[in-house]
């Protein structure tokens, strides 16, 4: 058998997942994600597949984040009508983001249609309502730890992530006559000693490594962000206004109600209304409630209330209220996707705020390069916003402890646990200045050699006739 890969996607940048095995002619996709951020990037999602589409006999999905399963629908558009193997966390997350997703490219198209501002005539989503709900019947959900065949040969396992509810890093075993491979997929790898998820399972054995290095360049970012977000907090509120939040829906938003509910309750911050303001963060949060195995918020007591049942916590699904919000002036958190202001309630929010100098915003998670929020986060004068220009005037703070993303150290610590060296590495995930610093880390540090950052489309044979 040979066994080559083909990088399509979250090479030299941290969207777009796609990791394409070619076992002779039996073809698996790892991760099915949408690149977003910069142009030239997101142009990509509208190009055919680089490969016949049918030709793919499995998808494989490390967890739930439009980066990694984004361009499912279109995929399935295009040709594929095989298994979608994933956690069954993962499988009811994807459901809710990919509908979310359509939804919000349908209603851009429309806006765009509206006020005239698209170069495609008419404008057109990626994909509809409704060829996101064609791809669920394809979804194959496994727990943790249990074995599933590919084929006779090939087998896989998910093994605890802990970057967001249901995340895996894939471990890939090839069984031959003559050897076994084995092949392991990061996915997007969490952090240690969290206090929702748990810590990501160690590694052993690896013939093959791929992994992110989303924050391969960064050192000792995640310390107890407690005393930080209470800083930010209070001299916001001291400010007159209000406290936005772009979260994502899935994991920062649950983190963030976390350590608002316990920053209340030790009076370490102000007892003011919190408004969670993405219907799609609703109900990613009733999700934790039902899949109680993959987190260890009720470890100790299962009588215990959850966290998200707090008397200050404001649940706003409809437009009606969530426009209500814009009349609060003072005294408030508000809390809204998308986490890098790139679609979602928050732009209604921002558009209203941006110029309000008593306002703050918080960036709680990363930014890419070509977002909304890199662009605020670098506080330019202007932020362009349904075809105007948006004078930012809002303060611009952002914490760091409470990104779902292993910083360098924790990279480390995880392949660490290998008992011998990779013959190969591959470093994706991550744009290039942290790439190349997490390969010069493992080069450097533990000795390793044959470690890449693949350019996209780049294609290497990692095994011939075994």
């Amino acid at each position: 058998m040979n066994i080559s890969i083909h990088f399509l996607g979250a090479a030299q940048s941290v969207t777009g997942s796609k990791h394409l095995l070619h076992f002779d002619d039996f073809q698996v996709l790892i991760d099915c994600g949408l690149f977003q951020g910069l142009k030239e990037l997101r142009l990509r999602n509208w190009d055919p597949f680089p490969m016949d589409v049918s030709q793919v006999e499995a998808l494989v999905l490390t967890h739930a984040h439009i980066d990694h399963i984004g361009y499912l629908p279109k995929f399935v558009k295009e040709g594929f009508d095989g298994p979608v193997y994933c956690t069954s966390a993962t499988a009811d997350l994807a459901k809710i983001l990919l509908l979310d997703s359509a939804k919000l490219q349908e209603e851009e198209a429309e806006w765009a249609k509206k006020k005239g501002y698209s170069k495609h005539h008419p404008p057109k989503p990626l994909y509809t309502t409704e060829e996101a709900e064609n791809t669920f019947r394809l979804f194959q959900p496994y727990e943790f730890d249990e074995d599933i065949y590919l084929r006779d040969d090939i087998r896989i396992k998910f093994h605890n992530a802990g970057h967001i509810l249901g995340a895996g890093w894939v471990e890939l075993t090839v069984q031959t006559e003559r050897q076994q491979k084995t092949l392991v997929f990061s996915g997007d790898l969490g952090r240690y000693h969290q206090p929702i998820l748990r810590d990501p399972v160690s590694m052993k054995q690896a013939d093959v490594l791929v992994t992110e290095s989303t924050y391969g360049d960064r050192d000792n970012l995640f310390e107890d962000p407690s005393e930080e977000f209470a800083q930010v907090v209070n001299e916001a509120l001291e400010r007159g206004g209000c406290l936005l939040i772009p979260a994502f829906a899935l994991g920062r938003t649950q983190m963030v109600m976390y350590y608002l509910k316990t920053l209340m309750e030790a009076g370490t911050i102000p007892k003011v209304p919190v408004y969670l303001d993405s219907p799609m963060a609703i109900s990613m949060t009733k999700l934790y409630k039902h899949h109680f195995s993959y987190h260890k918020l009720r470890d100790e007591d299962l009588s215990k209330e959850s966290i998200f049942d707090y008397e200050l916590f404001n649940y706003y699904r409809s437009a009606e209220a969530s426009k209500g919000i814009n009349e609060i002036r003072r005294n408030a958190i508000i809390v809204s996707s998308s986490g890098m202001c790139t679609g979602g309630r928050i732009l209604h929010h921002l558009y209203h705020r941006l110029p309000r100098e008593e306002d703050t915003i918080l960036f709680v998670g990363f930014q890419a390069k070509g977002t909304r929020g890199r662009d605020i986060l670098e506080q330019k004068e202007t932020i362009r916003m349904f075809g105007q220009e948006v004078p930012l005037k809002m303060q611009v703070r952002k914490i760091d402890g409470l990104s779902a993303h292993a910083d360098k150290n924790e990279l480390l610590k995880w392949v660490s646990t290998l008992q011998e060296a990779p013959k190969r590495t591959f470093i994706v995930h991550g744009e290039i200045e942290s790439a190349q610093a997490l390969q010069q880390t493992l080069t450097q540090k533990l000795g390793w050699s044959n470690v890449h950052v693949p350019d996209y489309m780049e294609q290497h044979k990692l095994f011939d006739n075994i």
